[in-house]
């Protein structure tokens, strides 16, 4: 059985075949919830995303992902959002941006490692447990 990308590319190719090409393009924003908009700004920031708008003590911030944009919307207090998301990013350099992880006192969940399904990939999970998945196709042999 090919790896999952290949499966879904191929299954992606065949919706498109038989029911025409989306016009939803890209994503151009995600938006997460904080209890924490400094802490969840420090994070972020140490992370080398490029903070466009808000900051630490503001309601909403903003950080620029390529052609898109990672959302942060302050809801202090009690915690009460519930569920569990992952956020894949790809990146130029996994193993760079995990050395900066350790650098920077974070706790990936993994060291780096080359998935069967294509992709070189770790886990790291935001002050507000949103799970961010860092990641780079692997090239083909």
């Amino acid at each position: 059985m090919p790896p999952a990308p290949l499966r879904l590319a191929s299954q992606l190719m065949s919706h498109r075949e038989t029911y025409g090409r989306s016009d939803i393009e890209s994503i151009g924003a995600v938006t997460l919830v904080t209890h924490d908009m400094a802490g969840s700004v420090g994070f972020y920031t140490s992370l080398g995303f490029d903070l466009i708008n808000g900051g630490p003590e503001a309601s909403f911030s903003s950080f620029a992902i390529g052609d898109g944009f990672l959302n942060l919307m302050a809801r202090p207090g009690r915690r009460s959002t519930s569920g569990w998301g992952r956020l894949i990013l790809y990146v130029s350099d996994v193993d760079v941006l995990y050395r900066k992880a350790l650098e920077v006192g974070l706790a990936p969940e993994a060291p780096p490692r080359d998935a069967e399904w294509g992709e070189r990939y770790f886990h790291l999970t935001d002050p507000d447990g949103h799970e961010l998945g860092f990641a780079k196709p692997l090239t083909p042999p």
